[in-house]
């Protein structure tokens, strides 16, 4: 049934109590012609300029249509946008309907109320308004950040902890679709700027995080994902707000950073996202003397840091726009109007929320009369405001059907909320190796959520996949007395505890409103018992539990993001995010540990046993000279440090660390550190991945490499047999050195090539903050097919061989190297540091060092493959770029030791092993991808890898410093791991000329006996 409703003098006809139709008690005045689909403008306007626009361009007659319409004190009034609500009662909107009707305002920005509400009093403003009204908002993430009803994205700091860009770019669309069907054409985001004070007041998690390359690629695709929808996004707050530690609402904060200092770090973010188009840009109410050292002249009313530089050096031609005129920032300064004039005067082409609309359009033409503007130059800023209302489609009828609205405005965002959550949720320390959790983790568990009220989602999810464990709550109301009883009570009963943190400030301020008790609480449990903490919220709160064992850092505390943790916690999928900011010392910007599903329950109960070396029949105290050896080679600067393990009998027997990550002394090596295998990478990812193929059939040792690789069809290649690859003897080139190619005069890497961030051109990683264009893997190949063939020269060991066999891998198998061997052997046998790309799965911390690069990367080479040649390919190589801990790779080689089988399951038949592991060769002493010791003892020098080996002896050394080798005779596997380039490179030969890792084996076979 259809009624009237009379509300302040304006009638509307309601059905069903949704406003179809706003019908004013005046008339709205003259509504400029409804005109063709636009086309684009092909001149700018600029201050100080008469544009004249053609009149066969559609777009310039409407602008020009509804210019001429316009009386001067109208013209003025496009430039300014004032506040509107939809929660603020009958007033606000008298005031707000006054300044439509009276002063012409040119837009409204929406804040506080509710999505049916605001359309409804959308509807109508529009219909009184004499110029189509500009719709705004600020809602960087999302809607919901203003209105009720409607349920927000995720803030910018948990975006900045995916890797993956395109989901900005979905983040972008997802707020301008919400924006489209609500009849809002300007969001006031993204926030571009790099949050490199941890205290900010103001930007902080509204921040990508700290690095101004993850900033500007996540801020530009955020762009692009609303100006592809046609809704315009605003880059915020230039020059750059993230160095602040005073809230501009409240005051005028102060950045005293040179012009230099700007230009490298806050500047970047908004430079890039000038050059992707962004359509409008914010200035900040900052005081930065380096741009405009005038008294009390923030950027927003600086000549200087608008019209010369941001204009005029940058060559920015979008709208500018002002931040808020009502922030203390400005308003303690200037009020009545004369801060909008002044805003005009430094170049800003709309100032929003000023005082007062009509004094400001007064202030605006006194400026104009005294000279200080011409009307040139304000005609030309409204045209081009006009010109952004046609582009925006604001040309055309504006009316929001609020039928089924508010289900509209939520459609799609818990899908794209839980597809962040899954790449942002970020395992920062696994100290104690409690993640993943599985219904097999031994003793009992406990969850107690802090800072929470109920069994929340993350608590009832966590007990859906563990049913025996136990919950407990403890409020922010608790007191610091509760906190032993608590403690004792989960020492008494559980041997482990995961603590969730719930509810706390997004601010900085009086820390987070933490509570004491709360804090003490996490903090004892985290030092006396075996405990996962796991913070829902900013990220920067995490200053306070540091020390803790293992600790996932989750962003947000809504029900999927806590949902989602739980699921990580528990092995339901990979933790994937990394640390958009530095919360401490130990977890600096960029940590983030890739976790991995739990091995399966017949590989846990067949977890390698340490046991003493008398029980397989070998002697403790020989075992001892392991120990003298390893020191004597640290103090002679053969290697810094090393581990060790040794198995006899599928037991290990001996397992030890020695020394430091460097000379520095600062990091000892423990058994979770993880060592860069170099050339092991070869037997232990490619002869595998090439044993398992031929396994299945598909691979064939006297097949052709043409018959696999068809690229290398037509070249001199084509017909190398895959056995004599396998065996270094197809007559290839020992290696390339690709680096050489792409290097300057002086060592630096080619700027044509390589880019100090990752983008879609430039994403092959070779180093820190260097990435090389993908286009040039194709060159390295091209190179290795135009390189020497010399089959007549036998036994020439190569890393092209096995660059050759990492893609047959890959073709046959249709996966990725790295993943091929990851899914079929690593994460099946529960090795959780044998990866490639180690710093996508550990803590920085974890990984040792290998050479400080003097020419190509010039840096500390940590955690990216030591092998320039391999880091090109993306740190992923047939022949190296697999790192590992030693445990690890023992389980591998026991596979191997065992037949091909580990826990119940084949990986690799055992008559394959025995064909690929045995004396293939009638020109040298190798096996099919292994290495092996020399035929005769004549040759064998001071052994390798051992005088004792017998010639069963199968496995590899690695250029880094490591080996691993197995005696299947003897029940043998021996491991050794060392960062002897560490830090000057090979030319610290000692470690191979004192003969370390032989002598060291040789121990191994006095002590059972079996000495030769």
């Amino acid at each position: 049934m259809m009624k009237q409703l009379t509300i302040l003098g304006l009638s509307f006809l309601c059905l069903g109590g949704s406003v179809l139709m706003a019908i004013p008690d005046k008339g709205p005045g003259p509504r400029p012609p409804k005109q063709q689909a636009p086309q684009e403008v092909k001149e700018h306007l600029s201050a100080g300029k008469k544009v004249k626009f053609r009149q066969q361009d559609t777009a310039s007659h409407w602008v020009d249509s509804v210019f001429e319409s316009l009386d001067d004190n109208e013209r003025i009034a496009q430039l300014i946008m004032i506040r509107a609500h939809s929660n603020l009662g009958a007033d606000h909107i008298r005031k707000v309907v006054k300044d439509i009707r009276d002063n012409k305002v040119g837009g409204l920005i929406f804040f506080q109320g509710g999505p049916v509400r605001q359309a409804n009093l959308t509807n109508y403003y529009q219909s009184i308004s004499k110029t189509p009204l500009m719709i705004a908002i600020d809602g960087e993430w999302g809607l919901g950040m203003r209105l009720d009803s409607i349920t927000s994205l995720p803030r910018n700091l948990m975006l900045g902890a995916v890797q993956d860009s395109s989901l900005a770019y979905e983040y972008g669309k997802h707020l301008a679709m919400q924006c489209r069907r609500l009849g809002i054409h300007v969001d006031y985001a993204p926030d571009m700027d790099v949050n490199n004070n941890p205290n900010n007041p103001v930007i902080n998690d509204r921040s990508f995080g700290q690095d101004k390359y993850q900033v500007a690629r996540l801020g530009v695709q955020v762009i692009k994902g609303m100006q592809d929808q046609n809704v315009m996004a605003v880059a915020k707050h230039f020059p750059g707000h993230g160095d602040t530690d005073v809230d501009s609402h409240y005051d005028m904060p102060v950045i005293r950073k040179t012009r230099a200092q700007l230009d490298s770090l806050e500047l970047y973010p908004f430079r890039k996202a000038i050059e992707a188009g962004v359509q409008s840009i914010m200035m900040a109410h900052l005081y930065i003397p380096a741009l405009d050292s005038t008294p009390n002249t923030p950027t927003s009313i600086s000549r200087k840091a608008i019209t010369d530089f941001l204009k005029g050096e940058l060559g920015y031609k979008g709208i500018v726009i002002t931040d808020a005129l009502e922030m203390k920032g400005i308003a303690k300064f200037y009020t009545g109007g004369e801060e909008a004039a002044r805003s005009l005067l430094a170049g800003n082409d709309m100032m929003m929320l000023p005082s007062t609309a009509s004094g400001s359009i007064e202030a605006i033409k006194r400026a104009i009369k005294r000279g200080d503007i011409t009307w040139d130059e304000v005609n030309a800023r409204v045209k081009k405001v006009l010109l952004a209302k046609y582009k925006l489609g604001l040309n055309k009828p504006q009316f929001i059907d609020v039928n089924n609205l508010t289900a509209d405005l939520n459609a799609g965002t818990d899908s794209l909320t839980r597809r962040i959550a899954q790449q942002a949720i970020t395992l920062i320390k696994n100290d104690n190796n409690l993640i993943p959790f599985t219904r097999y983790t031994p003793g009992k568990v406990a969850v107690i959520a802090v800072g929470a009220d109920v069994n929340n989602a993350f608590v009832q999810t966590v007990k859906s996949l563990r049913p025996d464990v136990n919950s407990f709550i403890f409020t922010a109301r608790q007191a610091e007395t509760q906190v032993p009883q608590v403690v004792e009570r989960l020492k008494k009963d559980y041997q482990a505890v995961i603590i969730s943190l719930h509810n706390y400030s997004r601010r900085p301020a009086r820390n987070f409103n933490i509570s004491s008790a709360e804090r003490l609480l996490i903090q004892q449990l985290q030092q006396e018992m075996p405990s996962a903490t796991v913070v829902f919220g900013n990220p920067y709160a995490i200053q306070y539990f540091c020390d803790g064992p293992t600790i996932l850092a989750a962003y947000e505390d809504d029900e999927i993001t806590q949902r989602t943790a739980a699921s990580i916690l528990f092995g339901q999928m990979p933790a994937k995010g990394k640390l958009p900011v530095t919360v401490c010392t130990s977890f600096p910007y960029g940590t983030g540990i890739v976790s991995t599903p739990p091995p399966p329950v017949e590989v846990v109960k067949e977890a390698l046993q340490h046991v003493k070396p008398e029980s397989v029949g070998m002697n403790s105290q020989t075992l001892r000279k392991i120990d003298v050896l390893a020191n004597e080679m640290i103090r002679k600067g053969a290697a810094p440090g090393c581990q060790i393990l040794a198995m006899k009998d599928g037991k290990i027997v001996y397992d030890k660390t020695f020394g430091y990550f460097d000379y520095s002394k600062r990091e000892p090596v423990t058994s979770s550190a993880v060592y860069d295998l170099a050339s092991v990478t070869k037997i232990c990812a490619t002869t595998v991945a090439i044993m398992r193929l031929y396994d299945e059939g598909k691979l064939s040792l006297d097949a052709k490499l043409g018959d696999y690789l068809p690229w290398v069809k037509g070249t001199n290649k084509e017909g190398l047999k895959i056995r004599d690859i396998l065996l270094h003897q197809a007559g290839l080139v020992a290696f390339i050195p690709f680096y050489r190619d792409v290097v300057d005069a002086k060592g630096f890497a080619d700027t044509a090539l390589f880019h100090a961030y990752a983008d879609s051109v430039y994403s092959v990683r070779v180093a820190e903050h260097l990435y090389m264009k993908s286009c040039y893997v194709d060159t390295m190949y091209m190179r290795i097919l135009e390189s020497t063939l010399k089959p007549q020269q036998g036994y020439v060991y190569s890393d092209n061989d096995f660059i050759f066999l990492g893609k047959i891998v890959e073709q046959l198998s249709g996966k990725k190297l790295n993943r091929y061997v990851r899914e079929t052997f690593y994460e099946p046998l529960g090795m959780t540091t044998t990866r490639f790309r180690p710093r996508e799965h550990f803590q920085l911390s974890q990984l040792a060092p290998t050479e400080h690069e003097p020419i190509f990367r010039r840096q500390w080479i940590r955690g990216d493959v030591h092998d320039p040649g391999a880091a090109m390919f993306g740190g992923v190589a047939g022949h190296a770029g697999l790192f590992s801990n030693a445990e690890d790779l023992a389980i591998l080689m026991q596979m191997l030791l065992n037949g091909g089988t580990f826990g119940g399951k084949e990986y690799i038949k055992a008559e394959t092993l025995r064909l690929f592991t045995a004396n293939n060769s009638n020109i040298s002493r190798r096996g099919l991808g292994f290495d092996k010791p020399e035929k005769t003892n004549s040759k064998r020098g001071e052994g390798y890898p051992a005088k004792s080996a017998s010639q069963a002896t199968y496995g590899h050394t690695g250029f880094t410093g490591t080996c691993a080798w197995v005696d299947p005779q003897s029940q043998l596997v021996y491991i050794f791991l060392s960062n002897r380039v560490c830090p000057a490179g090979g030319e610290n030969k000692k470690l191979i000329t004192q003969h370390v890792r032989e002598n060291i084996m040789e121990v191994l076979y006095e002590a059972m006996g079996d000495r030769k």
